[in-house]
């Protein structure tokens, strides 16, 4: 069972979109400083390049966002 996002009223579509790690980036970011989050969405930046893996990027949006 996994625990809800940190920013759970934030919502964005993965699915569909492309799929570049910096998109990916890029929207989860956006989304949080259209939500007015914006140390969330610097936070989440820094900790998402730092990240080792694509995989590792996504399961930081998910524990981040609301992810669809």
């Amino acid at each position: 069972m996994s625990e809800a996002p940190q920013y759970p009223e934030v919502a964005v579509q993965l699915s569909g979109e492309d799929g570049n790690v910096y998109s990916v980036i890029g929207r989860v970011q956006g989304a949080l400083r259209k939500a007015g989050h914006r140390d969330a969405a610097t936070e989440f930046s820094q900790a998402a390049r730092a990240a080792q893996s694509y995989d590792e990027v996504l399961q930081l949006a998910m524990r981040t966002v609301d992810v669809s």
